[in-house]
């Protein structure tokens, strides 16, 4: 699920002696090159889409090309956007265990750290854990088999949490690297979620960025090497008491610099459920 980006930690003086033993994640190559030949989805900066990952049915009404929903629970969905003429983009989270998923048996007591806050049943990951990474790699099979065009990985940026593991920046960019250059070794388009402070150092391995807030938190600076790379940035905003009004007043603010920078903003519910939607190309 979409959450609000939490505060950087003073994380390393604070996790347990016993993550420390684990180390840094040997099976993912921190310099692995981006795998960038393909014919996988890769959306323009242009690309106009609609995110859903609650409520039912899809709202297949929206004049846009790229649906992104999640990947487990709109499995169904996926085949029905597709011959309506939409691309499908599937959610799931990569840095996360969530104790509703199918797979969720799979993670060991040790690779899960500290909850998540805000998100019931919800723990962070230890990336540099091979059983994690291998459950990872079954998601994007997963994601191909279903037919999705492409992944968005959520919570890819641990390393600027309270995760309960000492995880270091060179531990993230491995494991954003891998995930990238996985997805694209099965067809799939990849976006970074977040993660801007390593935009610089991913931008040449994803297809799109998919933000949370930038405007909020006045990063959409950080994004910028995806549009100058001709690559979307679609970007989602919410306002504290979740109404249309209340969208449609964000809106007003910022839509003005979101198009001017090139970026695809809506306005969306908490939720993600489809219960408003306004949109700065629309405006």
């Amino acid at each position: 699920m979409p959450r609000r980006r939490l505060a950087l930690t003073l994380l390393l003086l604070t996790t347990a002696c016993a993550d420390d033993e684990r180390g840094p994640a040997a099976h993912l190559d921190l310099n692995a090159p981006p795998v960038t030949g393909g014919d996988w989805y890769r959306p323009t900066v242009a690309t106009r889409w609609q995110w859903q990952l609650l409520g039912a049915p899809i709202n297949t009404a929206y004049a846009v090309e790229l649906y992104d929903v999640d990947l487990f629970d709109r499995q169904g969905d996926v085949a029905a956007l597709k011959a309506a003429g939409f691309r499908v983009i599937c959610y799931f989270s990569a840095g996360s265990s969530e104790d509703w998923r199918e797979d969720f048996a799979r993670f060991q007591e040790d690779e899960l750290g500290e909850a998540l806050d805000g998100w019931e049943g919800e723990r962070w990951l230890d990336i540099r854990s091979e059983n994690v990474w291998a459950i990872m790699q079954d998601r994007l099979e997963l994601a191909a088999e279903v037919g999705c065009d492409g992944v968005e990985p959520d919570n890819v940026d641990g390393f600027t949490n309270d995760t309960g593991f000492s995880l270091t920046g060179d531990d993230q960019l491995a494991f954003n690297r891998a995930l990238a250059n996985a997805a694209h070794e099965r067809g799939l388009a990849v976006g970074l979620k977040n993660d801007g402070d390593q935009v610089p150092a991913l931008v040449d391995y994803f297809d799109f960025s998919l933000n949370e807030q930038c405007h909020e938190y006045d990063e959409c600076a950080q994004l910028r090497p995806f549009i100058d790379a001709g690559k979307p940035v679609l970007n989602a905003e919410y306002t504290e008491d979740d109404t249309r009004a209340a969208a449609e007043a964000l809106a007003d603010e910022i839509c003005p610099s979101a198009l001017s920078g090139q970026l695809r903003t809506l306005v969306l519910p908490w939720e993600l459920d489809d219960a408003f939607r306004v949109s700065c190309d629309d405006r």
